[in-house]
Formats: structure tokens, C-alpha cells, sequence
């Protein structure tokens, strides 16, 4: 009997030491003085919190999600529930989903909440639904400028591209000074070939007194290829390029112009400039195969595609090449 007692308890012993999966990585640096803490006073919600954004820092998102977690267990926090929510969003976007539908009958006026819950349902291609919530969040307060640059993204994947540029208006208005919001605008006018690009851009530009930001240069370049003014086009992508000569975008886009116009060796060297910048960058391989195989170079082009698809094996344009050269 005392020996039965004795096992009972040292296994009860060993069950309250094991505090989770993840022990191996809680008991080490920079993690290990929370932890401690925690075993000390585990209904301390705060305590989880803190450990799960150290870990989420650290990219452990997994003891992330699980610190998260019990934090809510212990206390009904939108930044616990924001937590959870923000890892599940990235590759469980249905568990996101449930959660955060649970989290609002807790807290159903979080307003942050409701954000994560619209960004969930995109993430899972239910536009429409994340419409919805920001519908009913503008209602309440319709100068929610990150609520109407989301709206903006969604009207964006729906096909209604004046909708989503007179929404980043509408908030540009609000916030002229946010930069992010500068460049997101200024790209749908590019994209749009919306000539107020040019005005935006300059403005930019001009603000920009130590020529530190490349973006307005290549938002321009855009809109000048898009309209078919090739050598302005050209002009902006290098003008971006001396600004900040690691912009690969500019690369590729003047690597697309000089390709249109059917010099592939110009176009060749602008690919291999990206590349030897970033090798890892999956389009700079795929544009020195496209310009390979316009020389009549078919196995090099091959190879280089499929050092793109190797990188991003989700590369469509890539994948459609390799295909069509290998047939």
C-alpha cells in the first residue's frame, strides 16, 4: 500500500512539473525567468500573455498559440483573444474563424476583434462576410481609416477597382500623412492608370528631402507602362533603382518593359542585377528564363524556372512557362 502511495504521488509530482509540450523551449533564454514566474503563479494571467508575445517574437508560434490561450482561459482580454486570433488567421483561418465568433459573445463590442473576425473570414475567401463587418463597423464610426483601407482591399479582390481608389480617398483625406495609405493609394492609381499617380507621387517626392524612398519613382514607372510611355517607364524604374538599388520590384518591372520591346539582352542583365542582389527572389529567376528563351537559350530557360518554382512552387507564371517549354 505505501509503495502504490508512493508511485501515485511521484506521478502526480511529475504531471504538476509538466507544464506543457513545449517544456524544452519554455525552460530556456530568453523564456526560462516567465516561465519560472508562471510555475510560481500560473493563474496570473498577464504572466501567459507576456510569455506568448515573447515566444510569438521569437517565431515558436505554436507555444505562442498555447500561452495565448490559457491566458484567455484565465481572463476575457481582446488582447489575449487578438493573440490566438492573429496565429490561427495564418494558417487555420476556419479555427480563427469559430474562435473569434465564441470571443465576441464574450466581448461584443471589441472593435479589434471584429477587425481579426473580418480579416479571418478574408483570409478564408468569404468576402463577402468580411464586407459585412466592416459595413457595420463604418456605421458606427465611418472614419475608422484601418476599417476603410480593409474595405478598400476587399472591394479590390471583388472587381471594383473605383470603388476601393474612392475608399483610400475618403481615408487619405483623413490620415494624408499616413505613408502606408500614400503608397496604397498611389498603386491602385498605377494599376488603374489613374494619372492623379503623378500628382501623389510628386508630392511624395518633394517630402522626401534626403531621397531616401524609392516607392513614388516606381509607382510612377508603373503607371507610365501601363499607359505605354515605355521609355518613361524605364526612366522611373531607374530613378527608383538609385534610390534604393536592393528595390527589386523596379528590377523586374524594367526587366518586363525591356522584354516587351524585344530586347532581351537589356532585359537579361536587369533580371541578373536581382538576382545577383537576391538570389532568392523566385521572379528574378523566372524573368532570366523568359529572356533566355526569347535568345532561343531553352535549357537555361528551363533550369531558371525551375529555380523559381523551387522557391515559390505556387509561381503560376512560372509553372505555365516550364509547361509550355517542356512540351
Amino acid at each position: 500500500m505505501t509503495i502504490a502511495m508512493s508511485m501515485i504521488l511521484l506521478s502526480s509530482c511529475n504531471d504538476n512539473n509538466k507544464l506543457s509540450p513545449y517544456d524544452e523551449i519554455l525552460e530556456k533564454q530568453p523564456f526560462s525567468p516567465l516561465t519560472d514566474s508562471i510555475n510560481k503563479d500560473p493563474q496570473k494571467d498577464e504572466l501567459w500573455f507576456r510569455r506568448a508575445v515573447l515566444l510569438n517574437k521569437n517565431n515558436f508560434p505554436e507555444p505562442a498559440l498555447a500561452d495565448f490561450r490559457k491566458a484567455w482561459s484565465l481572463k476575457k482580454d481582446e488582447r489575449y483573444a487578438f493573440g490566438v486570433s492573429t496565429i490561427l488567421t495564418d494558417k487555420k483561418p476556419d479555427s480563427a474563424i469559430a474562435f473569434l465568433e465564441d470571443a465576441l459573445k464574450e466581448l461584443p463590442g471589441s472593435f479589434l476583434l471584429q477587425l481579426s473576425l473580418a480579416r479571418s473570414y478574408d483570409a478564408k475567401g468569404l468576402i463577402h462576410d468580411a464586407l459585412k463587418i466592416c459595413d457595420e463597423i463604418l456605421e458606427k464610426n465611418p472614419e475608422q481609416v484601418d476599417v476603410l483601407k480593409m474595405k478598400a482591399d476587399l472591394l479590390d479582390k471583388s472587381d471594383d477597382p473605383a470603388a476601393a481608389i474612392s475608399l483610400l480617398e475618403k481615408a487619405y483625406t483623413i490620415t494624408p500623412f499616413d505613408v502606408d495609405l500614400n503608397y496604397s493609394l498611389a498603386f491602385k492609381y498605377a494599376e488603374n492608370k489613374n494619372v492623379k499617380v503623378v500628382a501623389l507621387c510628386d508630392s511624395l517626392i518633394r517630402v522626401d528631402s534626403i531621397n531616401l524612398h524609392a516607392e513614388p519613382y516606381y509607382y510612377k514607372g508603373i503607371y507610365y507602362s501601363n499607359i505605354n510611355d515605355k521609355a518613361k517607364a524605364i526612366a522611373m524604374f531607374d530613378l527608383a533603382i538609385q534610390r534604393n538599388y536592393q528595390y527589386l520590384n523596379a528590377y523586374i518591372e524594367k526587366a518586363s518593359v525591356l522584354y516587351e520591346q524585344k530586347k532581351y539582352s537589356e532585359a537579361l542583365k536587369t533580371a541578373v542585377l536581382a538576382n545577383t542582389i537576391s538570389p532568392k527572389f523566385p521572379d528574378a529567376w523566372y524573368w532570366m528564363g523568359r529572356c533566355q528563351e526569347a535568345m532561343g537559350d531553352k535549357d537555361e530557360a528551363k533550369l531558371n524556372y525551375q529555380r523559381a518554382l523551387g522557391l515559390d512552387p505556387d509561381f503560376t507564371d512560372a509553372q505555365e512557362a516550364l509547361q509550355k517549354i517542356i512540351n
